[in-house]
């Protein structure tokens, strides 16, 4: 790649809808990609722009109607640049303007006045990124961006100001690509993409590099147990790569809703995670109605019931026999039907391994301890991995913990004392749809939070293939998207929702590979950027991890047959 070499001149364009470059005749269309990134030279600035459409031009239709024959190389050559040529549409994300320049560094002319050729040998690093609120004038130069202009933009790993971290790089250059962490965690985020695109793969390194950076704690609720102590890799053989627990042995604390599976996985210091029927109020019910196939009229008997009862409602309701559900009724005004369809739906409450009438002690009050002392938990749900399982759990222990975030706020903001600050908390949840649609965002703990941003330093990182789901209002607060390939276009609309000329975008994003690739759009970012995904392997590990992890890989390998087919990353 000659960075030297312009690819092309810009012919017309404007703000709203971006710029239009003719191709140098000596420069392919097959060279152009979407989503690659091009610099414009103006005048007086240096525009960073993407790719976002490539399209063949001709001088004459006359061309068109009467076309060359494909052996006439001749005639191919003559028509090549002047009849014939490519064009690609640019969209400007930033631009790099010359701050004040000293008397010794500007040029000057033979009539006295300032040079403007002065200002384009700025480097990147001696400019201003700024918004683009202009264009280049007419015939302005196009060139490949360099790892000098990818650095100006999206800053480098050890830069001791921030806490960046290398998420990937851009799809023709090996050069870093930094999330501006700090930045990421004081919102709400999403990773999207279509079923085996690698977004477990995707959170996976995000939250890498939260604990590495120490830019957050984490709570991960695990619905399938691949972040813990590790998961399947996806190909023709079958292998395993690391977890967070074993990146992080003392950083990162895993607890399990079903203690057998997790030892058979071969966790063997995993905490046991054991609920009552007492923390479960009627808001967490109505969540997992559909999964308990209740109707309104039991809900509504519900209330009754933990009214008069209080936290002990549903202990109370499943012991109570049919002759004193009527004698309830008959002096509470229930309905003694809808009562006892409550009491044969929520007895399959007692199938599941983690509820007791009375646990041992608080285990969401132990693990706010541990969130407090810096360390990440990641929360296993082994073979209780059903919808029922996952709401419920995760609804009950959200709603507490962000309870209790909320006194340490509201302490903070009182005392105006640094010790009593808050860690900031990042939540992971999957299948975020279920619980942010618009019919139950209201009844649920996330739509509280997304909508919060940072007030009380408890933000989402919610991981989806079907974002159409989330409710709009939800979506617009998500401070970054990261994106892999979606084919729908009701998902694709979601991802742009609330995004200024996410128009543009539309078209990178449909021509994703389907692995390793991903859009990022956002808060943690200066601008969108396509990306290839850094590769979560062995060199990663013996990077980011507090283990030494060796050259050769540890990792065992088996006969896919013998293990079966698994649907969980790239």
């Amino acid at each position: 790649m000659n960075l030297d070499r312009p690819l092309g001149l810009v012919i017309q364009g404007s703000l709203s809808l971006g710029l239009e470059v003719r191709l140098l005749p000596d420069i392919s269309v097959e060279d152009m990609r979407v989503g690659k990134f091009l610099v414009v030279k103006g005048m007086r600035s240096r525009f960073f722009c993407m790719l976002t459409d490539i399209s063949l031009g001709t001088s004459s239709q006359r061309i068109l109607a009467n076309p060359p024959d494909p052996n006439d190389d001749f005639l191919l050559d003559v028509l090549a640049g002047s009849g014939t040529f490519g064009t690609v549409n640019l969209t400007p994300m930033l631009m790099f303007t010359p701050q004040e320049l000293s008397t010794k560094q500007k040029g000057v002319d033979l009539n006295g006045n300032t040079s403007l050729a002065s200002f384009q040998v700025q480097s990147s690093e001696d400019m201003e990124l700024l918004p683009v609120k202009t264009i280049p004038s007419h015939f302005s130069q196009v060139y490949d961006a360099s790892e000098r202009d990818f650095r100006a933009v999206f800053g480098w790993e050890d830069d001791p100001h921030k806490r960046n971290f290398a998420i990937g790089q851009p799809l023709d250059m090996e050069v870093p690509i930094c999330l501006d962490l700090d930045r990421f965690v004081e919102r709400s985020n999403g990773v999207f993409g279509k079923s085996g695109t690698g977004k477990s793969f995707l959170t996976r390194l995000l939250l890498s590099g939260i604990i590495r950076k120490q830019a957050a704690v984490n709570l991960i609720f695990d619905m399938h147990s691949e972040y813990g102590w590790e998961a399947v890799s996806e190909g023709k053989q079958f292998s395993t790569v690391k977890g967070l627990r074993q990146l992080f042995p003392s950083q990162v604390q895993v607890y399990t809703l079903d203690p057998e599976s997790t030892k058979r996985r071969g966790i063997k210091d995993a905490q046991a995670l054991y609920l009552n029927y007492d923390q479960i109020e009627v808001e967490d019910i109505a969540l997992v109605r559909q999964e308990l196939n209740l109707s309104e009229a039991s809900l509504e008997n519900a209330i009754i019931l933990r009214n008069e009862f209080g936290k002990s409602w549903i202990t109370n309701l499943l012991n109570m026999t049919n002759e004193e559900i009527q004698e309830f009724c008959d002096t509470r005004r229930g309905n003694k039907s809808s009562i006892m369809a409550l009491q044969r739906k929520l007895m399959r409450l007692e199938e599941l391994k983690y509820m007791r009438s009375a646990a041992p002690h608080n285990y969401i009050d132990q693990i706010l301890q541990i969130l407090d002392s810096g360390k990440h938990v990641v929360v296993e749900f082994g073979s209780q991995s059903n919808m029922l399982s996952y709401m419920l759990v995760t609804n009950l222990m959200t709603r507490r913990i962000h309870s209790k975030y909320v006194q340490k706020a509201e302490r903070f903001l009182q005392s105006k004392n640094p010790s009593d600050r808050p860690r900031q908390l990042v939540i992971t949840i999957e299948e975020a749809h279920r619980f942010l649609d618009p019919a139950t965002v209201r009844q649920t703990i996330f739509g509280i939070i997304a909508r919060e941003m940072r007030k009380y330093f408890v933000t989402l990182l919610i991981v989806d293939q079907r974002p159409s789901g989330i409710d709009n209002e939800v979506m617009s607060q998500i401070g970054t998207r990261i994106t892999c390939l979606l084919n729908d276009d009701k998902d694709i609309d979601a991802i742009f929702t609330g995004v200024s000329g996410g128009q543009s975008l539309r078209s990178v994003l449909a021509k994703l590979d389907s692995k390793q690739q991903a859009l990022i759009l956002g808060h943690a970012v200066p601008m969108p950027v396509v990306i290839k995904t850094r590769a979560y392997d062995q060199k990663f590990y013996r990077e980011i991890g507090d283990v030494a992890w060796g050259e050769e890989s540890d990792e065992v390998v088996f006969a896919a047959a013998e293990i079966g087919k698994a649907d969980l990353g790239f």
